[in-house]
């Protein structure tokens, strides 16, 4: 009978084991389908190439931000949104290399310190949770959300992390101004390279002339 006993009981914990271990199984899937959904894009509704809709806010620096000014960086934040706030540093850094005018980030809900934090490096339009204006200009449903912006105010590119963005390296930004910097200089150093061998020709020419000079006037004495 106590052997019995022991074997139920042991039967009991293996199940439960089991259990919590196809649990944990089929959680790990769903997590990696969600990633795999995310990476694909899926989450998206404006992909590379999509307009983006008409839309008017005003920035917490009073400055008015529309579909015709928009290019560069746009963020969605949350401020309930644990992703988010895990992002924003990131987003900071590489927002304080593009330059203020080139980042928009929308936060819904408040957040005063994420609005202090962005207000340095971008221009930041506070909304409700939804989003706003904007949200709905790009129909974007969910947060954290990247989109890179071209000049034609289409989507350049999408992503959850900026490193998904192909963002140009500020050292590329700086050898390619280096680069046009040398090749302006380059017209000056042939402007000035042309008179010096014009004179250093005249020079030669003149030499020769006067050895001529010399010689026909030796045979004339002779």
């Amino acid at each position: 009978m106590p052997y019995l006993a022991a074997a139920v009981v042991l039967l009991g914990v293996l199940c439960l084991l089991n259990l919590l271990l196809t649990i944990g199984i089929l959680r790990r899937m769903r997590e990696q389908a969600v990633s795999a959904e995310r990476s694909a894009g899926s989450l998206f509704v404006l992909g590379p190439g999509s307009s983006i809709g008409e839309f008017s806010a005003v920035t917490t620096s009073g400055e008015p931000v529309s579909h015709d000014t928009l290019a560069g960086v746009v963020g969605f934040f949350s401020a309930d949104c644990e992703a988010c706030h895990e992002l924003l540093p990131r987003f900071v850094e590489h927002a304080r290399k593009l330059g203020r005018e080139n980042v928009l980030a929308v936060l819904g809900g408040g957040d005063e310190a994420a609005v202090e934090a962005l207000g340095q490096v971008a221009r930041v339009v506070v909304a409700d949770l939804d989003g706003g204006p904007v949200a709905r200009a790009f129909r974007n449903t969910w947060t954290p959300a990247l989109y890179l912006i071209g000049d034609d105010h289409r989507v350049v590119a999408t992503g959850a992390r900026m490193e998904e963005l192909p963002l140009p390296d500020r050292r590329d930004r700086t050898r390619d101004r280096a680069s046009d910097h040398d090749g302006d200089r380059t017209p000056d150093r042939a402007r000035a390279r042309t008179p010096d061998r014009a004179r250093a020709r005249d020079s030669d020419g003149d030499r020769d002339g006067h050895r001529d000079r010399e010689r026909v006037a030796g045979k004339g004495q002779r």
